[in-house]
């Protein structure tokens, strides 16, 4: 039995000089485009080309396929919302469950400002999700929440603090996807962030007070 290849998705290169990174930033806006437009199954590196007004080898120069393009454009985004919600979780002027409830609130609130894109992106992602570069950007949310998790539930053993942790990340990005994939309004939104963080907090608060083994 052969083991699937994995997708290159990392650059050739990286731009170096001012040209060679407003280019890479021109292809990554005019893939922007495609992708929304055309959607992942006709998303291709020579309409990519074609959009930013450049030479198919121009892109190959720095991306070795589309699914660099994509994973790139993927990347950005998780790092954008990523360094947003560190930022959140890690406000230690604040409470804990408060800063969770902000954190549930700002999350939702960027799957709907950008849901085109993401709901794009996500039907790309069999194209990149087993690279290793994939794996290691979930890896680094997950660390940022087992260190909150650790802060907030101090006293309770590591595997309930992991469960606590995935399931505030599963419930938060099953919930986010659902949401964005039809009109709300914004007191609908408010209302969910709401809804969602009480019941996080409900849970949360009652690992607290179960007893240590």
């Amino acid at each position: 039995m052969t083991n699937r290849r994995r997708p290159q998705i990392s650059l050739r290169k990286a731009p170096q000089q001012a040209r060679s990174t407003d280019l890479v930033a021109a292809i990554l806006q005019a893939a922007v485009q495609v992708l929304v437009k055309e959607g992942a199954p006709r998303f291709t590196t020579a309409r990519v080309a074609e959009k930013a007004g450049v030479s198919v080898g121009s892109v190959y120069q720095y991306f070795p396929n589309k699914a660099a393009i994509l994973f790139r454009l993927q990347a950005d985004e998780w790092q954008q919302t990523t360094q947003m919600l560190c930022d959140i979780l890690q406000d230690t002027g604040s409470a804990p469950l408060d800063r969770l409830r902000k954190l549930v609130h700002a999350f939702i609130q960027t799957e709907f400002d950008e849901a085109q894109v993401r709901m794009a992106l996500d039907d790309a992602a069999p194209l990149y999700r087993d690279a290793l570069e994939a794996r290691q950007v979930d890896q680094g949310w997950e660390a940022v929440m087992r260190n909150f998790m650790a802060e907030l539930l101090p006293s309770v053993d590591a595997a309930t603090r992991d469960l606590a942790g995935e399931l505030v990340m599963t419930t938060l990005g099953t919930v986010g996807e659902h949401l964005s994939r039809s009109q709300r309004s914004a007191e609908d939104i408010r209302r969910y962030g709401d809804a969602m963080a009480d019941m996080f907090g409900a849970y949360l608060k009652l690992q607290k007070k179960k007893p240590t083994r």
